[in-house]
């Protein structure tokens, strides 16, 4: 199996270590290099501004002797191509006619594929472009003669794969990138998706810093990917220094960078995906628009065909990061500023619903659980903002059957250490007279477990509170999270899919545990609050509905519906990206295939860490992909929450919205 077969395109960046203004030196020099991108399977790779000459060579730039070997380096450079993959993007200075042009010459199997000259030329501080070229716009033809055959020259031109959908590269040299409106951003609304940016760019105090947020920036507005490359180590340093900056940007991402002032030559490569940007543009309908009204000038780009091949050849391991937990950034600083996020969105939602009720009681049940307790921590937070007593927050704990005197315990250390209102209420008696009503076996005796069983009781949870709420004048505050509504795993109507309004309801179950882990590292609670929290992490997730068995065994959810952490993988990828399934697989098992391999948030055990082999994904991904679409219609009717982040909201008013009576069929049939 191939990375290309996935929708992914592998890019590289080439710094090579320069010989000044030798360019016979330099031809060898790059072609080593693309020789390396070549043996790595890339379809694109990027070199430096002016990089058969130097960048530096200053008036020398325009010597006959210099152009000339420059152009028989070029000719070296495409020859040795001949066979190899990539399609090639090298700087060289060119005559055209009377002028002279710095360019991008895009190369691939040994044939120069078209020409992109520069088109702003900085002449400001340590730069005199100007002194010594012409801008693109000065050009007076649209073709030029190299290597022996015309071929298109402009800065509109896309070069376009015929054997990898959605591969079209557009190159700009240096300044372009650094204007307010740079030709990439024209070309991807004419729908370039591969950027290449050759730049020179010698390097001061500040200017990495400034060029990681350019370059990510610049792909995330165009939704495209940038490839940057700036000149190394070999340029003249009789005024200014060259630290070799390289960097590969998806969507915003910065998928790669290369070591910085190194003295030997250096590639560095990413696997970008294509698909994404493709979902990405689908779903933008502002970047149509904006297509729309520059739709002359997007119909003036040219389009040059390039063919790979090659691209079956097996590959599978792929050439970027690939998150387990697409929720949870693994950082230590990035993941304290989401949880944040995550608890000031929470926070400000219920404030406002409480502001617009004119009502200033939660009621809220609490079970010992995650969903509840991340619940619990936000209403307690919210009536601290508000200036509101926490006493006025109802919390009841509410055994049946099967509720563990653990988890029953918990519940009270909670509610008696967090200065709420807590009660305890029995609903056993309410269920069983309701299963003696419908004539259960359970109410004769029998154990009879099934899913009435499970939901009487989820259902006298719920009602109770509905009626708690009408008593006593406040709102019911739902505690279901994202993993379960994605399910299905909730109970319908009268039961924990319904409330009057839901903080959890786009937090996935992955993040509801880092966001309590987090919270702990506050330090703001009492040492028996603190306790119980961890309890809470540490034990099995369960809906407590069923007794445990003869051996002890609590009823475990993810016993029933599969893991969690592989849930929300699935979920994101789907939602978010629409990818197809076997994309999702195949992106899971890059994922969680080696637990020794990889990111791991800090803040989880050894013990917590967990792989799975393809055998596993693939059996838990069909099970995901039937419970999701047969699970739709609870989700049509579920209960007002704030949205969290993105690809994590399944309301029909905001991210997802879908037929309640679709089959799963066409993604099962692409899992295969």
């Amino acid at each position: 199996m191939s990375v290309y077969s996935h929708g992914f395109a592998r890019i590289s960046a080439a710094v090579p270590l320069l010989a000044l203004a030798d360019p016979r030196r330099n031809a060898e020099r790059t072609v080593e290099l693309i020789r390396r991108a070549h043996d790595a399977g890339s379809a694109v790779v990027a070199f430096p501004e002016l990089g058969l000459c130097g960048y530096s060579v200053d008036d020398l730039v325009q010597q006959d002797a210099l152009l000339d070997a420059v152009r028989e380096a070029l000719e070296e450079v495409t020859a040795d191509t001949a066979g190899l993959r990539p399609l090639v993007a090298v700087g060289a200075p060119l005559r055209v006619d009377d002028a002279l042009f710095n360019c991008a010459v895009l190369i691939q199997n040994g044939q120069i594929l078209g020409v992109t000259p520069k088109s702003y030329l900085p002449n400001y501080r340590e730069f005199y472009e100007q002194r010594y070229f012409a801008a693109a716009r000065d050009a007076v033809v649209d073709t030029i003669v190299l290597g022996g055959r015309e071929v298109p020259f402009g800065p509109d031109l896309i070069f376009t794969a015929t054997d990898l959908p959605g591969l079209r590269v557009h190159a700009e040299v240096c300044e372009d990138g650094w204007v307010p409106i740079p030709p990439s951003t024209w070309a991807s609304l004419a729908g370039a998706t591969v950027l290449l940016n050759l730049s020179g760019s010698p390097v001061t105090i500040g200017k990495e810093g400034y060029r990681e947020a350019l370059v990510t920036g610049t792909s995330a507005r165009c939704v495209a990917a940038q490839v940057y490359v700036a000149s190394g180590f070999g340029e003249s340093t009789t005024d200014l220094a060259w630290d070799g900056d390289a960097l590969i940007a998806e969507n915003g991402t910065l998928l790669q960078r290369s070591e910085a002032f190194s003295m030997e030559a250096q590639t560095i490569t990413a696997d970008v995906d294509l698909d994404r940007l493709r979902q990405e543009r689908a779903r933008m309908i502002s970047l149509r628009d904006q297509v729309g009204d520059h739709a002359e000038r997007a119909r003036r780009f040219r389009r040059i065909e390039f063919t790979l091949g090659g691209l079956d050849e097996p590959d599978s391991d792929l050439r970027r990061l690939v998150p387990r937990f697409p929720f949870v950034p693994a950082s230590d600083a990035d993941r304290e500023r989401r949880c944040r996020e995550v608890m000031n969105i929470q926070v400000q939602g219920l404030a406002q619903r409480l502001r617009a009720t004119g009502l200033e009681r939660i009621v809220i049940g609490v079970s010992g659980g995650l969903d509840s307790t991340l619940a619990l921590l936000v209403a307690v937070e919210t009536f601290d903002r508000l200036g509101l007593p926490r006493t006025d927050i109802l919390a009841y704990t509410m055994p049946g059957f099967a509720t563990g005197t653990a988890t029953l315990a918990r519940s009270h250390v909670l509610m008696d250490s967090l200065g709420v209102t807590g009660t305890e209420l029995d609903i056993r008696p309410s269920c069983l007279q309701m299963l003696t009503d419908l004539g259960h076996p359970f109410a004769d005796g029998e154990p009879v477990y099934d899913v009435t069983f499970e939901n009487v009781q989820a259902g006298e949870r719920t009602s109770h509170l509905f009626r708690l709420a009408n008593q006593r004048g406040g709102i019911v505050l739902g505690t279901g999270d994202l993993s379960e509504l994605a399910l299905g795993w909730c109970t319908y109507g009268v039961g924990d899919q319904m409330s009057h309004y839901n903080v959890n309801g786009s937090v996935p179950k992955s993040l509801i545990q880092h966001q309590i882990r987090w919270m702990i590292s506050a330090g703001s609670y009492r040492d028996d609050t603190t306790a119980a929290l961890r309890e809470i992490l540490d034990d099995v997730i369960s809906p407590e509905l069923v007794p445990a068995g003869a051996d002890g065994a609590v009823q475990s959810t993810e016993d029933a519906v599969g893991p969690y952490e592989l849930h929300d993988f699935f979920l994101y990828h789907l939602t978010r990206f629409g990818y197809r399934p076997s994309k999702i697989a195949y992106l899971a098992e890059q994922a969680w295939r080696d637990r020794s391999t990889g990111l791991w948030p800090a803040m989880m055990s050894d013990d917590e860490r967990h792989e799975y082999d393809a055998a596993t994904i693939r059996h838990w991904l069909e099970v995901f992909l039937k419970r999701f679409m047969s699970s739709q219609f609870k989700r049509t009717a579920m209960p007002n929450g704030p949205k969290i982040g993105s690809g994590g909201s399944l309301s029909p008013r905001g991210d997802w919205r879908a037929p309640s009576d679709a089959p799963s069929t066409a993604w099962l049939d692409a899992l295969d």
